[in-house]
């Protein structure tokens, strides 16, 4: 397996460890990404014996009913829009237009593709001031939207190089330079997406202002010499997986001399800020959210 497949497969069978997934549904997963019945099994097997030994999530919403999700009151609606891309390609995103852009963030979906979520999150960030465009990164294969199954639209994103994904996301920075000139340009994404933001970084893109990557896999052997970009890493404390990676990811931080924050917060789990998912943790979330405008405010105006 790549390493981006392994992380996918990973993450199936840990939503099955922690009873997010049937074991049926989990291997129909795992062989849609090309693991076989022994592989996936004893994979399965690995995971679920890592879960025991782990802290179990905070509750979804602490202490009462749930909020809206941070943003949401002052969210922009989006719109679907095209845009080139490399090598004669078209790309698909959301697009959410500021009324007064003070900057633009390029967003990056998880592992489920441009969802109804990653569009409000595009929504909310135009809300609070940035105008936001949402890649869709099944753009080649037709988009998102052409996937009846979900499981198909993560197997199709685990078959791609990440080299197409990173040209991809340099022509949603191309975009955003066309939309709103003049302004300072960010990124964040979120799981899959916060790995593609590191792959972003990685790649030496110099016009990025700041990056987010929301709890991402790094890169092996990530190089962020080329980037200009100010990083907030965030982190969720009870995401082992992810959190193997999170010293390696400051020591690079650390040799790339950007300015760059690794938070880590505190009772939350693994895809904390997808307010549709069963991790969904508000009071989280709302940190996080708070967190991100603070620092698009300080590095993008």
């Amino acid at each position: 397996m790549t390493p981006l497949q392994r992380y996918i497969a990973e993450e199936i069978a840990i939503d099955h460890a922690d009873g997010l997934l049937s074991r049926r549904e989990a291997l129909r997963r795992l062989g849609l990404i090309g693991l076989g019945v022994a592989a996936a099994s004893s994979l399965l097997a690995a995971c679920s014996t890592d879960s025991d030994e782990s802290p179990t999530s905070a509750p979804v919403t602490p202490g009462g009913a749930t909020p809206p999700p941070p943003g949401a009151a002052d969210a922009v609606g989006t719109e679907a829009v095209t845009f080139p891309g490399p090598d004669g390609r078209v790309l698909q995103g959301a697009w959410a237009d500021a009324a007064s852009p003070r900057g633009t963030v390029l967003v990056i979906h998880e592992n489920k593709g441009l969802t109804d979520h990653i569009r409000s999150v595009a929504g909310r960030f135009a809300g609070a001031g940035y105008s936001a465009l949402a890649l869709d990164l099944l753009s080649e294969e037709g988009g998102t939207a052409t996937f009846t199954d979900q499981a198909q639209a993560t197997a199709a994103l685990a078959t791609v190089p990440p080299a197409r994904f990173v040209a991809d996301m340099k022509a949603g920075i191309d975009d955003l330079g066309r939309r709103v000139p003049d302004k300072k340009m960010a990124a964040v994404g979120f799981c899959f997406g916060g790995g593609m933001v590191w792959q972003l970084l990685a790649s030496g893109e110099p016009r990025l202002a700041a990056a987010v990557p929301f709890y991402g896999p790094l890169p092996e052997g990530a190089d962020f010499s080329g980037s200009k970009a100010a990083v907030l890493a965030i982190y969720a404390e009870l995401d082992a997986r992810v959190n193997a990676s999170r010293d390696a990811a400051a020591a690079a931080l650390a040799k790339a001399g950007p300015p760059h924050e690794i938070v880590t917060v505190p009772g939350a789990d693994h895809a904390f800020f997808n307010d549709t998912g069963p991790r969904y943790n508000a009071t989280a979330a709302a940190e996080a959210y708070e967190r991100v405008l603070a620092w698009f405010g300080e590095y993008l105006g």
